[in-house]
């Protein structure tokens, strides 16, 4: 039996093409003492992903040439010699593009299947759950009543902070890139407002979904809509930096001009504040106790696209970063 796995084959210069990965057959790995074989069930493929295909320096370290990539994983352990989780168990995090792998555990967490589908610890009980949670609590301190806007609203993350944002009681509007997903939101997830931005003007959109201004804007795309949004902050408004998609793929020689209206912020006494999720582990921790509640509670929704089999990750990674999928973004490897 073999082990399928997905190489990085070259460094993109721009858009990531199918030729920047390879898919190759491995030997099956075999536990050393105090590891664990692990059949990964389900893959997820994020944007943040895009960085770690350049070979510069970040709060994570680039992928390498011919080495299989990363990426946060649901899996089954089904061997162990010694290994710190039982044989049959699940558990969930920083894994390989690959069916299997061994690991000694650090890093991973154990998973109830009972208590949710497998997939969502990738997502809105994983990762970007728990970024959503992270940038509205602990980076923006969103109050309730406020008025909230998010950019890729109906993405893995954007989706989340729109229902966060409505449990709280806010206002909140989002801009998504199909007419399709804009519905979702207003209809599935109770926006108060959302719009189109490929399809209609952002300064006026923006405008016309926020009538009070902006007190929070959960930030996921740069660009354009950043432009916009930064006209319509309110007085100590406060803006929580999570991505900025629309210039991933921008070539190191030719990126994009930035907001021409940044003195706002001044006048304004806005906040702006990058972050990474797995600087605050214990607002993590606390969204799995949060958000396991809402959807109990039916408080939360969650739309994910499924990709199956490893062969298709390449694809599906350059799905998300096209907008093409609808909500989080997963591969299934397997029936563990």
């Amino acid at each position: 039996m073999s082990n399928k796995q997905i190489l990085l084959n070259s460094r993109p210069d721009g858009w990531v093409s199918p030729d920047n990965f390879k898919l190759a057959d491995a030997a099956m790995p075999e536990p050393a003492k105090g590891e664990m074989l692990l059949e990964t069930a389900y893959m997820s493929v994020d944007p943040y992903m895009r960085g770690r295909m350049n070979d510069v320096k970040s709060y994570v370290p680039p992928f390498q040439i011919d080495e299989p990539l990363q990426a946060g994983v649901v899996a089954k352990v089904i061997e162990s010699n010694e290994g710190k989780f039982p044989v049959g168990s699940y558990v969930v995090g920083m894994g390989l593009w690959a069916n299997y792998m061994t690991t000694n555990g650090d890093g991973f967490q154990p998973v109830d299947p009972n208590l949710a589908p497998l997939s969502y610890y990738l997502g809105i009980l994983g990762m970007p759950g728990m970024t959503a949670y992270v940038g509205l609590k602990g980076v923006a301190e969103l109050q309730e009543g406020e008025q909230l806007f998010v950019s890729a609203a109906s993405g893995a993350v954007g989706q989340v902070v729109g229902q966060i944002g409505k449990n709280m009681g806010c206002h909140v509007a989002g801009s998504a890139g199909t007419d399709d997903k804009v519905a979702y939101l207003k209809d599935e997830l109770g926006f108060d407002a959302a719009f189109n931005y490929k399809t209609e003007d952002v300064y006026k959109a923006v405008r016309a979904a926020n009538p009070k201004g902006i007190d929070v804007y959960f930030e996921n795309v740069g660009g354009p809509v950043l432009e916009a949004v930064i006209n319509s902050l309110n007085f100590n408004a406060r803006v929580a930096l999570c991505g900025m998609i629309s210039m991933y793929n921008a070539k190191l020689s030719e990126l994009p001009p930035g907001p021409r209206n940044m003195a706002v912020l001044v006048g304004r006494s806005v906040r702006m504040q990058g972050f990474i999720v797995s600087n605050y582990p214990d607002l993590c921790k606390e969204w799995i106790g949060v958000g396991a509640g809402w959807l109990k509670e039916g408080k939360l929704k969650y739309r994910e696209s499924v990709a199956e089999g490893i062969e298709n990750a390449p694809q599906a990674f350059i799905d998300v970063l096209k907008g093409n999928n609808f909500g989080k973004q997963v591969v299934k490897l397997s029936d563990a």
